[in-house]
């Protein structure tokens, strides 16, 4: 009796124990696949699954989560036979557990080996300078390419970048040395553009310079004369208004010969060596013994050269409001003068 409790009591645990190891938990981001009997049954999903023991088999269990494969630098012979090392870096992902257990024995050294000869393959139809330049380029073409190759290995290439390409260190040097001739080639340039620049501006600013000078001498040329036309008009009116003024006066003959008198006393006043006569003898003839005394015929006096004394000229009596009045007093005192000045003795 003892001995049977103790048999069921083993087989229990055998039971236990087996069904204890063919339950399985699948994690997330993870599929098994399950083989029945050495053949393909199913992929489990994350999540609680049930072996059938000794039936049923994990054959590979795969994360779905996307890796990063850096594989080791290629040597790449570009167009121009120039030995470059490319490093380059694939991202991938399994879409399909099946396919990647049952498409290739080892998708990842596929994948290495598929890489190394598609960057040969791209490299080698460019130059080294259009290398240099378009990593953009060689990535899109080599993820299009390992995409479609690894479709049938259960991967997705989702992205491939060129991590370094380099020269040889001569071709580097050469590089380098070329760089900074461009680089003081470009100044050179910017630097002439900003002389030339600078020139054009500063002869602009002289141009503007002289056209504001040449505008504002015009403009002050045009002011005095327009300043000088004006004193003309001004004074050829007054004139004008002057002369009106004597002819609306009435002044008598008379009195003009008497200021025309007065004028030959300031022109011969002992200093000059002229005489002036005027034209209408009949009136010279009847001043004559003025004119005499005037101007110091007889006299043996030398000429005084000393600097005339400027006076005040008389007031004009061809000038007011009350001119007929004024030239009225005036002729009757300049003839008393005259008569008595000409009195025989």
């Amino acid at each position: 009796m003892l001995f049977s409790t103790i048999i069921w009591v083993v087989v229990s645990l055998i039971i236990l124990v087996i069904i204890i190891r063919n339950v399985v938990i699948v994690p997330q981001q993870h599929e098994y696949v399950i083989e029945f009997l050495g053949k393909y049954r199913k992929t489990w999903g994350a999540g609680l699954h049930i072996k059938v023991p000794f039936l049923e088999a994990i054959v590979n269990k795969i994360s779905l989560k996307e890796q990063t494969l850096d594989f080791p630098p290629q040597n790449v012979i570009t167009k121009d036979n120039v030995t470059i090392t490319v490093d380059s870096v694939v991202f991938s992902r399994v879409f399909s557990s099946k396919d990647y257990t049952y498409g290739i024995e080892d998708a990842l050294y596929a994948l290495e080996n598929l890489t190394a000869t598609t960057l040969r393959n791209i490299l080698g139809e460019m130059e080294l300078d259009q290398t240099l330049s378009s990593r953009q380029e060689i990535n899109a073409k080599m993820e299009t390419i390992l995409d479609a190759a690894t479709d049938p290995w259960g991967l997705k290439v989702t992205r491939v970048e060129i991590k370094n390409i380099n020269p040889p260190k001569d071709i580097e040097e050469a590089m380098t040395k070329q760089m900074k001739a461009e680089r003081e080639k470009r100044q050179a340039v910017l630097e002439a553009e900003a002389h030339k620049e600078s020139v054009m501006k500063r002869a602009e600013g002289d141009k503007a310079a002289k056209i504001l000078a040449a505008q504002a001498e015009m403009e002050a040329k045009i002011a005095i004369a327009k300043g000088d036309a004006e004193s003309i008009r001004l004074t050829y009116e007054a004139q004008a208004t002057g002369l009106k003024y004597l002819s609306q006066a009435n002044i008598q003959e008379s009195v003009l010969r008497l200021r025309g008198i007065d004028a030959l006393k300031d022109v011969a006043d002992g200093r000059a060596t002229k005489i002036f006569m005027p034209t209408d003898l009949s009136d010279v003839v009847s001043v004559i013994g003025a004119i005499g005394e005037t101007m110091g015929i007889g006299n043996a006096e030398p000429v005084d050269d000393s600097p005339r004394l400027s006076t005040a000229p008389p007031e004009d009596p061809c000038h007011g409001d009350h001119s007929s009045r004024i030239t009225q007093e005036i002729n009757a005192q300049q003839k008393a003068d005259w008569m008595r000045e000409n009195a025989p003795q």
